[in-house]
C-alpha cells in the first residue's frame, strides 16, 4: 500500500478524534475506552520524593482475575499469579533508576484471553513526576459550539493539575481532584478556543517538582463543506487486486486525510492534493482493509471540513448473497401481479433476476434503479411463469471475486384464491344475550365474502367486509362455520373455504351462577309464602285446642316468625341489588391449564432446515407429559417433561413430508391444556412462517404489533400491503420482536405481515405471516386497570385486578396474553356495574404475564386498558444492580442503574421502595439491562431493586436483587470513624478502624493527621470500609480521619469524617483512680472520679467499659484529674478506668488504672432463689437453697416466714434445709448486703416455697381428691337408682300398650274441652277403663 504518513500522522490523529467526538455521529464505532481496559498508577511512600521507592499498581474494571501481566516496553514481562482472584495487584519497582525508566503498561486474565492493555506509563529520570496522559472527551455535538472535556491523567494520587494554553504564561485552569484525573470542561467551542493546550502535575507539598508537559492540539471541525469518498473500480474487490479511493473537495491546496473507522489508530492517512483532490491507493488489498472509510481536508490552520459519507469497502473472495421476496406473496393466482423485491448488502451495486432452468438474466436493475427503491415485476402472471426464482449482483467492472449460491423465491401461480381466516369476537363462546362477530380476513381487496354452516349446508350468508354477526337465539347459532371469497378479477371462482370455527353454547361457569341466583331468589320467594300458611294454620288450629303448655304455641309462633323476617331480609337484599345495582363485582379467576410454549432450535443457524428440533415448555410445574401434533390430527409423539418442563421433538434434516402445522400440548394428572400456537414449517429452504398480532388499533395512540418468530436470533421486518419494502427491521431481539406505530391515524390503516430471517448475511427468509387488518373502530374510552398491591409478587401472594369505567351499566372481561381469561357479565352480576374485581386467590408460578381489561354492552366495546404485567418472583436466581457513574449523583444529572441478570433475553424491571408498581421496564438481547434516571431530583433518593423475568412463559421472573440506595446530593453525606475494640489500645494489640456512611458501594480512604498521603485505601468492592492496625506501636499514634473514596469521576463535594484520636496506652505508669464519695451512690446524686497520676503536664482521660471512645478529657495543673460527674443515673453505673499522657508526646499514654465499679442506685439489685434438686422435701433427703446476687463481695442472708430472727448467713449463697419434724416447710427470700456498706441491705428476693410430705401442699390436695371422689360416687348412685327405677317400669307399659294409647287420648281430650265444658261432669276412670266411653277425634 503506498500512502502517504506524515510525522505529524499522531499530532493529526488525536485533532481527528476531537473532530469525531464533536461531530457526533452515527457510525456504528462507539470513541471511547474499552471498558476492558485496566487502569494502572503509582504508589508510593515517599510523598515529597515519589522516585525513591515506588509501587506500579493494576486494577481490573469491572471483574476479579487470576493473572496479571506488567510490560516494559513491549518486551519485558512480569508474571503475577495471586493466591485467590483479585480485581488489584500491586508490581514492586523500588527506588528509580536509568534502569527502570521505560514505557510501562498492564493486562489481566479474562475468561477469553488477555484483555487490552492499559494506557502507557512513562517512568522517566529519577527526580521527574511521569508525563500526564491527555485526552478529550465530548458532552454533546455538534461543531462549532459544542462542549468539550479534556481529561488529564496524572497516575498518583493527590497531585495538583495545571492546564495552559500555548502563547499564555498563566494558566487557564487548575484542579486538585481526589483522584488521579483532572476533568477541565471548555464550554461553547468557537475559532477562538482552538490552539495547543498542556496539561502538566505537581505535587501539593513539593509545588517546585512538575511533570513533563502533556500537549493536545484543538481544531474546530465543520468549518468547510464536507468533500466526496468514491472507490474505482469498485467498492468490492477480491484481496490482492489494486483500489483507488478517490477524495474531492471544492476547495483547492487542502491537506486531504483518509479514515478507517474500525481502527482509528492505525489507518490513519494524509495526503497532499493534486487541485482539489487526492487519491488513496492499496496496491494490494488484504482481507483487513475491509471497512467503513471517510475523509475529510482541512487548512494549514488545522480548520477542518465536515466529514464525507461513509463509503464501504469489501475485501472477499466470495460475493455476500442476495436475497429475494415475492410481494404481496409467492403463491399467486392466475392474472394477478407480482414484485420480486431483491437486495443485497452491498450498494452501488445492480441486480438481474433469474429463473432456474434459463441462462440469461429476465430482468437487470442498474443503481440508480436500486436508489429509487424499484423490484422486478411480472405482470398478469399465468402458470408458466411458475418456478424458482433468484438474483444475483450485476457489476459494471472486472473482479475475481466468485459468485456463491443464492437465496431462492419459488413462485407458485394457482386458479383458486388462497384460504381466509375465520375468527370470532369478543370470544367462540355465547354469553347470555350477547351476540358474535364472526370475522372472514384476506391480505388483499375481496369482492364479497360466503360465511357456511356446517349443520345446516343450505344457511349461507354474505357480507361485503367480511363481518358476520351471530345471535344465539332460542340455542340456534351454535355450530361449526367456515367462510369463503371471491375477487373481482374473477367473480365466479370462489377460494378455499377457511379453516373451521366452532361457537359453543352458553354452559360456561358465568351462566350456571346466573341460573343458581335466580334458583336461590325462587327459592326464597316459595319459603316466606309456605312460612305464611304455617303461621295461618296455627292460629286455625288454637281456636280449638286449648294447650296447658302455652309456651310450646308461643315458641312455635316466635321461631316461624324469625323465618319469615330472613326470608324478607335475603329478599329485600336481592331486589336490592336487581334494583339499585352495586358498583362492583369480585370474579375469582380460575386458570386453565396454561398454554406452553412452542419453538425451534438449530445448530446451523445460516441454514436452519438442516437440523431442527422441536422444544415444548409449559408454565406449569406440575406437568408430566408433552404431546407434538401435526396439522391438527396427526400424533407425532409425547415426551416426558424434563426437570426444566420442557421436551424436544427432534426432526432432523427438513423433507417434504414434514412441512404442515405443528402445536403441542401439556398434560397434567387431571388436566390437558390449550393447544399452542401453531408452528408451521412451509419448506425445506424457508424459515417457519412467524405469528402477527395486535391489539385493536386506536385513533391517535402509539401501537406496538409483535411477530412471534420460532427460532431464536432472528431478525424482524414489517410490511404493508402495497409497499414492497419493510417499513420497519429490528435485529435479533429474542423469538419474537415489537414493530411500533407511534400514532395510530387511517393512513396507518391496512393489512400487516411479518418475516423473519437468519441474522447474518446473507439472509434466510422466512415465508410472510398471515395478513393483520388495522382497522380503527370507535370505541369507549379505555378503562382503568390495576392491581392493588405490586404487580411483581412471590408464589402464593393474593392478587386483585380492578378494572373500572364511569360508564354504567356494563360488563367487563380481562384478558391474559391476549387471551380471555374472566369476565363479569352484566346480565347475571349486579346491574350498573362500573367495576369489576378479578381475584387470584394464591399466585401460582403459571399465573404471571400481560393482563388487561376491556367492558363493552351491547354493541359497542371500549378500547383495551394499558396492561399490567404480572411477575411471579423467586423461579430464577436474583440479578445484581449496579450504579453508573456512581450511587452518589448531583440533583439534575443523569444515572444509569444496570441489572444483570443470569439468562438471556430475559425482560427487566426496575422497582422503587415506597413505589406501588415497577418504575420502568426493559427487554434486553443480551443478560442485563440498563434504567436511565433522567435529571434526578431529592425525590428520587431511595432504595432501588431490580427482577428479570421471560416474557414466553408466563412472566416467571426471577427473586427480587439486593436493594441499591441511590443520592441525590451535591455533597457526599459524612461518614463516621470509630475504633473497635476502642481507641484507647494496649501496645502490642491489634485495633480496626472503620470507616462506615450510608451510602453503599463506594471505597473510603483513610487519612492521618500531619502525613500528606492516606495512610491505606479501602477499595470499592467491599461495603465494609475496615482498615486493620495490627501490632499497635508508638508509630501507630495519631489522629485519623476518612472520608468516601468513589472510584468514578464526580464533582459532588466529599466531607471528611469525625477526627478519632488513636491513643496507645503501655507507655508510662498506671495512675490510681477513686470515687468521692464512694462507688455506690443514689440517683440524682453528684459524683467526682479522682484520676492521680505521676507525673506533672499530663492530660488525663477517663474510659468506661464497653464504650469505644474516651468519655472525658482534663489538663489539670498538677498531678490529679476530677472528673465531675453530676446528677448521675443508672445509665452510669459500669466499670471505669483512666490513663493519662504527656504534652510533650501527646497520645502516647499510661498504663490503665485499676477498673473500679461504680453502682447507682438506692437499693442494690433483688437476688435469685432458687431450690435443688426441687421445691418438695422426700423422706430423709436435704433441700440446697441457692441465693445469687449481681454484685461480688457480699453476704447472703436467709429469711423464713414465721422467723423474727434470720436462719442463715453465707458468703457463697448457699443454705441448706432439712425437714426434721416436718420444721423445713414454709416460705422463704434472700438479701444480701455489700461487704463495704454493711448498713445497705438489698431488696429481698421473690418468695420461694418449699413442700412436703405434711406439708399445706399435701393436705389441700388430699381434700380436694376426697371431694372429687365423693363427686363421683353421688353421681353414679343417683344414676343408678334412676336405671332402677325405669328398669321396673318398663314391663307394665309394655304389657298395657294398648290401654294406655285409649288413655292418653281420653286424657288430651279432656285437656283440650275443660274451659268448654265446665258445668258438665265427666265419666269416672272406671267408666272408661270398662268401654263406655264416647269416641272423639283426636289432634295429631
Amino acid at each position: 500500500m503506498t500512502l502517504d504518513r506524515p510525522g505529524e500522522g499522531a499530532t493529526m490523529l488525536r485533532t481527528f478524534t476531537l473532530l469525531l467526538f464533536c461531530a457526533g455521529l452515527s457510525l456504528g464505532v462507539t470513541p471511547m475506552v474499552m471498558p476492558s481496559q485496566p487502569e494502572l498508577w503509582i504508589e508510593s511512600n515517599y510523598p515529597q520524593a515519589p522516585w525513591e521507592n515506588i509501587t506500579l499498581w493494576c486494577k481490573s474494571p469491572s471483574q476479579i482475575s487470576s493473572k496479571f501481566l506488567l510490560l516494559k516496553d513491549k518486551t519485558q514481562m512480569t508474571w503475577i499469579r495471586p493466591s485467590r482472584k483479585t480485581f488489584q495487584v500491586s508490581f514492586s519497582i523500588g527506588a528509580l533508576t536509568q534502569a527502570n525508566t521505560g514505557l510501562y503498561r498492564c493486562c489481566y486474565w479474562k475468561e477469553t484471553g488477555w484483555s487490552e492493555p492499559s494506557k502507557v506509563l512513562e517512568l522517566e529520570a529519577p527526580g521527574q513526576l511521569p508525563k500526564p496522559i491527555f485526552w478529550i472527551q465530548t458532552e454533546t455535538s455538534p461543531l462549532p459550539g459544542c462542549n468539550v472535556n479534556i481529561l488529564c491523567h496524572g497516575w498518583l494520587q493527590d497531585l495538583v493539575f495545571m492546564l495552559f494554553k500555548e502563547g499564555y504564561a498563566e494558566p487557564v485552569d487548575y484542579q486538585v481532584p481526589t483522584g488521579r484525573v483532572a476533568i477541565f470542561s471548555i464550554a461553547n467551542m468557537t475559532p477562538e478556543s482552538e490552539g495547543v493546550y498542556i496539561c502538566r502535575t505537581h505535587i501539593q507539598m513539593l509545588p517546585t517538582l512538575w511533570s513533563e508537559p502533556s500537549p493536545l492540539k484543538l481544531i474546530v471541525a465543520g468549518l468547510y463543506p464536507k468533500p466526496t469518498l468514491t472507490a474505482y473500480p469498485g467498492p468490492i474487490m477480491a484481496p490482492g487486486e489494486s483500489l483507488n479511493l478517490r477524495c474531492q473537495g471544492p476547495i483547492y491546496g487542502m491537506t486531504f486525510a483518509l479514515i478507517r473507522l474500525e481502527d482509528l489508530e492505525k489507518s490513519f492517512y494524509l495526503k497532499r492534493p493534486i487541485k482539489n483532490e487526492a487519491y488513496f491507493f492499496f496496491r494490494a488489498l488484504k482481507i483487513h482493509d475491509a471497512g467503513h472509510y471517510l475523509c475529510f481536508y482541512y487548512d494549514g490552520s488545522y480548520r477542518g471540513s465536515l466529514l464525507s459519507d461513509i463509503l464501504k469497502i469489501w475485501v472477499t473472495d466470495t460475493f455476500p448473497k442476495t436475497w429475494l421476496l415475492a410481494q404481496p406473496s409467492p403463491v399467486v393466482q392466475m392474472g394477478q401481479n407480482v414484485s420480486l423485491w431483491c437486495r443485497g448488502p452491498v450498494d452501488g451495486v445492480g441486480l438481474a433476476l433469474y429463473k432456474k432452468g434459463e441462462d440469461k438474466p429476465l430482468q437487470l436493475l442498474d443503481t440508480t434503479s436500486i436508489y429509487d427503491d424499484t423490484s422486478f415485476f411480472l405482470n398478469n402472471v399465468t402458470s408458466s411463469d411458475a418456478g424458482i426464482y433468484s438474483c444475483h449482483y450485476l457489476l459494471s467492472w472486472k473482479t475475481s471475486i466468485r459468485m456463491t449460491s443464492h437465496n431462492t423465491v419459488e413462485l407458485v401461480v394457482v386458479d383458486k384464491p388462497p384460504k381466509p381466516s375465520l375468527s370470532a369476537w369478543p370470544s367462540t363462546v355465547f354469553k347470555l344475550g350477547k351476540a358474535i362477530t364472526l370475522q372472514c380476513r384476506v391480505p388483499h381487496p375481496v369482492l364479497e365474502f360466503c360465511l357456511e354452516w356446517e349443520e345446516r349446508a343450505t344457511s349461507q350468508k354474505f357480507s361485503v367486509d367480511g363481518d358476520f354477526i351471530i345471535s344465539n337465539v332460542e340455542g340456534k347459532g351454535t355450530g361449526t362455520y367456515s367462510c369463503s371469497y371471491r375477487i373481482e378479477a374473477h367473480p365466479n371462482i370462489w377460494s378455499h373455504r377457511s379453516e373451521p370455527l366452532k361457537l359453543m353454547g352458553p354452559a360456561g361457569f358465568l351462566t350456571w351462577n346466573h341460573i343458581l341466583n335466580e334458583t336461590i331468589r325462587l327459592f326464597l320467594i316459595i319459603q316466606l309464602v309456605a312460612l305464611l300458611f304455617v303461621v295461618l294454620w296455627i292460629r286455625w288450629k288454637c281456636r280449638r285446642l286449648r294447650i296447658r303448655e302455652a309456651w310450646l304455641l308461643g315458641t312455635a309462633q316466635g321461631v316461624t316468625m324469625l323465618f319469615i323476617l330472613t326470608a324478607l331480609l335475603c329478599c329485600a337484599i336481592s331486589f336490592a341489588g336487581l334494583c339499585t345495582g352495586v358498583l362492583t363485582e369480585e370474579t375469582e379467576i380460575i386458570m386453565p391449564t396454561p398454554k406452553p410454549e412452542l419453538w425451534a432450535e438449530t445448530n446451523f443457524p445460516l441454514a436452519p432446515w438442516k437440523n431442527l428440533t422441536l422444544w415444548c415448555r409449559s408454565p406449569s410445574g406440575s406437568t408430566k407429559e408433552f404431546v407434538l401434533l401435526k396439522d391438527g390430527t396427526g400424533w407425532i409423539a409425547t415426551r416426558p417433561a424434563s426437570e426444566q418442563v420442557r421436551a424436544a421433538f427432534p426432526l432432523g434434516a427438513l423433507t417434504q413430508t414434514h412441512t404442515g402445522s405443528y402445536h403441542c400440548h401439556s398434560w397434567e394428572e387431571m388436566a390437558v391444556s390449550e393447544p399452542s400456537e401453531a408452528l408451521e414449517l412451509v419448506g425445506t429452504d424457508i424459515l417457519p412462517k412467524p405469528v402477527i398480532s395486535a391489539s385493536p388499533p386506536i385513533r391517535g395512540k402509539e401501537l406496538q404489533i409483535r411477530c412471534k418468530g420460532w427460532l431464536a436470533g432472528m431478525g424482524f421486518a414489517l410490511y404493508k400491503e402495497g409497499m414492497q419494502e419493510p417499513i420497519q427491521q429490528l435485529g435479533a431481539v429474542g423469538r419474537e420482536a415489537f414493530f411500533t406505530i407511534r400514532r395510530m391515524e387511517d393512513k396507518d390503516e391496512g393489512n400487516y405481515s411479518c418475516r423473519t430471517h437468519t441474522e447474518k448475511r446473507p439472509f434466510k427468509w422466512s415465508e410472510p405471516s398471515e395478513p393483520l387488518e388495522l382497522v380503527i373502530k370507535e370505541m369507549y374510552p379505555k378503562p382503568f386497570f390495576e392491581t392493588w398491591t405490586s404487580p411483581v409478587v412471590t408464589p402464593g401472594s393474593r392478587v386483585t385486578f380492578n378494572c373500572s369505567t364511569p360508564q354504567q351499566h356494563m360488563s367487563f372481561i380481562l384478558y391474559k396474553d391476549g387471551s380471555e381469561v374472566a369476565s363479569s357479565d352484566s346480565s347475571w352480576a349486579s346491574l350498573g356495574a362500573s367495576a369489576a374485581h378479578f381475584l387470584i386467590i394464591s399466585v401460582g408460578i403459571g399465573d404471571g404475564g400481560n393482563y388487561s381489561c376491556r367492558y363493552y354492552d351491547f354493541a359497542i366495546w371500549s378500547e383495551p386498558s394499558d396492561p399490567v404485567e404480572l411477575v411471579v418472583t423467586e423461579f430464577y436466581p436474583k440479578p445484581t444492580l449496579l450504579a453508573h457513574p456512581g450511587p452518589v449523583v448531583l440533583p439534575g444529572k443523569n444515572v444509569t442503574l444496570r441489572c444483570q441478570g443470569a439468562f438471556q433475553g430475559m425482560r427487566f424491571a426496575l422497582l422503587q421502595e415506597g413505589t406501588p408498581g415497577p418504575l420502568q421496564f426493559r427487554s434486553a438481547s443480551g443478560n442485563s439491562a440498563d434504567f436511565l434516571l433522567h435529571t434526578v431530583g431529592a425525590e428520587d433518593s431511595g432504595n432501588y431493586s431490580c427482577v428479570y423475568f421471560e416474557t414466553t412463559m408466563s412472566n416467571r421472573g426471577s427473586y427480587l436483587s439486593k436493594p441499591l440506595m441511590i443520592w441525590v446530593t451535591d455533597t457526599f453525606p459524612k461518614p463516621r470513624l470509630f475504633a473497635e475494640p476502642s481507641s484507647v489500645v494496649p501496645v502490642g494489640q491489634n485495633v480496626t478502624l472503620w470507616c462506615q456512611g450510608p451510602v453503599h458501594g463506594v471505597g473510603y480512604i483513610l487519612h492521618k493527621e500531619i502525613e500528606a498521603t492516606s495512610v491505606q485505601l479501602w477499595g470499592s468492592t467491599s461495603n465494609d470500609g475496615a482498615f486493620p492496625i495490627t501490632n499497635v506501636s508508638g508509630a501507630s499514634i495519631g489522629r485519623y480521619s476518612c472520608c468516601y473514596h468513589p472510584d468514578w469521576t464526580s464533582l459532588i463535594k466529599i466531607q471528611p469524617s469525625n477526627t478519632l484520636e488513636l491513643i496507645v496506652t503501655g507507655l508510662l505508669p498506671k495512675p490510681s483512680l477513686l470515687a468521692q464519695p464512694g462507688p455506690m451512690v443514689a440517683p440524682g446524686e453528684n459524683m467526682t472520679l479522682q484520676c492521680q497520676g505521676e507525673l506533672a503536664d499530663s492530660t488525663f482521660v477517663l474510659l468506661k467499659k464497653g464504650i469505644q471512645e474516651p468519655l472525658k478529657q482534663q489538663r489539670p495543673n498538677g498531678y490529679r484529674a476530677d472528673f465531675w460527674m453530676p446528677a448521675v443515673s443508672s445509665e452510669d453505673s459500669g466499670m471505669y478506668s483512666c490513663v493519662y499522657y504527656l504534652d510533650s508526646a501527646p497520645l502516647a499514654a499510661s498504663n490503665h488504672s485499676d477498673s473500679l465499679e461504680i453502682w447507682v442506685t438506692d437499693k442494690p439489685p433483688k437476688p435469685s432463689l432458687s431450690a435443688s434438686p426441687s421445691t418438695v422435701f422426700k423422706l430423709g433427703k436435704d433441700i440446697t437453697l441457692q441465693c445469687r446476687g449481681p454484685l461480688p463481695g457480699v453476704e447472703f442472708v436467709l429469711e423464713h416466714d414465721g422467723e423474727e430472727a434470720p436462719q442463715q448467713f453465707s458468703e457463697d449463697g448457699d443454705f441448706v434445709i432439712n425437714n426434721v419434724e416436718g420444721k423445713g416447710i414454709g416460705n422463704y427470700s434472700c438479701s444480701y448486703r455489700l461487704q463495704a456498706y454493711p448498713d445497705i441491705w438489698s431488696e429481698p428476693s421473690d418468695t420461694l416455697e418449699l413442700v412436703g410430705a405434711a406439708g399445706p401442699a399435701a393436705q389441700e390436695c388430699t381434700v380436694g381428691n376426697i371431694v372429687r371422689s365423693t363427686l363421683i360416687v353421688v353421681v353414679v348412685v343417683a344414676l343408678g337408682v334412676v336405671l332402677a327405677i325405669e328398669w321396673k317400669k318398663w314391663p307394665r307399659l309394655r304389657t298395657r300398650g294398648s290401654e294406655t294409647d285409649g288413655r292418653d287420648q281420653t286424657i288430651a281430650l279432656e285437656e283440650c274441652n275443660q274451659e268448654g265444658d265446665l258445668g258438665t261432669s265427666t265419666d269416672s276412670p272406671s267408666s272408661v277403663s270398662q268401654g263406655t266411653s264416647v269416641e272423639q277425634p283426636v289432634p295429631i
